[in-house]
């Protein structure tokens, strides 16, 4: 898959969940949450209002900090398109 295709897959795979009413699971909303920021190179700190919630973000966000930015786009994709097919 080209840089352009990655890209414009994980375009589509946010824009699906973004669409998808919830509620989600949280440990899946924390995979996509890390994955997303990781591929969008946004390391801006956690702003929940809740610690915990803070406390959860930063070790998701910990737990990826050794992949690239194209292998967090492709796992996000993963994730999604999993979601989709085993989802009920």
């Amino acid at each position: 898959m080209t840089s352009e295709e990655l890209d414009i897959n994980f375009k589509d795979a946010v824009e699906r969940i973004n669409n998808l009413p919830g509620p989600f699971p949280a440990d899946f909303l924390l995979r996509l949450y890390a994955y997303y920021k990781k591929a969008t190179n946004d390391y801006g700190r956690p702003s929940s209002g809740k610690p915990i919630i803070n406390a959860f973000k930063t070790n998701a966000l910990f737990q990826v900090k050794d992949i690239s930015q194209d292998e967090a786009k492709r796992i996000y994709i993963d994730l999604v398109n999993n979601y989709f097919l085993y989802r009920k």
